[in-house]
C-alpha cells in the first residue's frame, strides 16, 4: 500500500539573477512499512525534500499525499494537526524541551493533542529505546545517543503514517549512530513503521531497503 505519493514538486527561492532551484520537479512515492535513505551532497536538495514532505514548508508547485491526504490542500490549522498526528520527527539536534523529562518528552505530542496516555505503551516504549532507567531524567543529564533515542521515541509515540529523519546521526559518534541506526531498523521491522532518512553517509543509508540520490534538486 502506498503511504507516501511526492507528485512533481519543486521548490524555488528568489528570482531572477537570485533564483535558486532547490527541487525540481521530484516525484516518487514510498510504500506502507519502507525504509528509505535519501542521501546527498550538502545543498542538494535532500533536506528540501523533507521539509517539504513533513509539511514545515510549502512547495512552488506540485503536490505530496500522505495517506491519501494532499497535505498542501489543508489549511494552516488543519495542516498542523494533521502533522502532529502523522508524521513523526526526528531532528539531528533533537530539539527536546530542556523542561520536560525523557518520559514528558516522548509523550508530548499526545499532551498537545489532548489524547489519552497508555502507560503501558509508554513502558513498552522505553524499553524499545533502551530508556526504561531514564524515564524521568532531563536532557541535560542525558548521553547524545539517549537524546535522541528520546526523540525516536516522540516521534513514534503516536504511531504516525511516516516517520522522517533528518540526518539523525550528524551529531553523533560513530558508536551511538550504530545504535540510532540498529533502533530505526528494530522500530521499521518489529513496529512496521515507515521511516524516511535524509543521510550524506552512504554507509548509513545501506541499512536502508532503498536508496534514493539527490543531485542538484534532481533524483539522479
Amino acid at each position: 500500500m502506498e503511504i507516501l505519493k511526492v507528485d512533481n514538486l519543486t521548490k524555488i527561492y528568489g528570482s531572477g539573477n537570485n533564483k535558486v532551484v532547490a527541487l525540481d520537479n521530484v516525484s516518487f512515492s514510498v510504500e506502507q512499512g519502507e525504509f528509505v535513505a535519501i542521501v546527498g551532497a550538502s545543498g542538494s536538495g535532500k533536506s528540501t525534500l523533507l521539509h517539504l514532505v513533513g509539511g514545515v514548508d510549502k512547495p512552488t508547485s506540485g503536490k505530496v499525499y500522505i495517506d491519501g491526504q494532499d497535505i498542501y490542500a489543508l489549511n494552516d490549522d488543519k495542516l498542523s494537526i494533521f502533522r502532529r498526528r502523522h508524521i513523526g520527527l526526528i531532528y539531528q539536534f533533537y530539539n527536546l524541551i530542556p523542561i520536560l523529562n525523557v518520559e514528558e518528552n516522548i509523550m508530548l505530542p499526545l499532551s498537545l493533542d489532548n489524547r489519552n496516555i497508555d502507560k503501558n505503551k509508554i513502558s513498552e516504549l522505553l524499553e524499545l529505546l533502551g530508556l526504561s532507567h531514564r524515564r524521568k531524567h532531563l536532557p541535560n543529564e542525558l548521553s547524545g545517543g539517549q537524546q535522541q533515542r528520546t526523540s525516536i521515541g516522540r516521534a513514534l509515540i503516536t504511531n504516525p503514517a511516516i516517520v522522517l529523519a533528518d540526518e539523525p546521526t550528524g551529531n553523533l559518534d560513530s558508536k551511538s549512530s550504530a545504535e540510532i541506526i540498529n533502533l530505526l531498523r528494530k522500530s521499521n521491522k518489529e513496529l512496521k513503521q515507515t521511516i524516511i532518512m535524509i543521510t550524506h553517509d552512504l554507509e548509513i543509508a545501506k541499512c536502508a531497503d532503498r536508496i534514493i540520490k539527490i543531485e542538484d534538486g534532481k533524483i539522479v
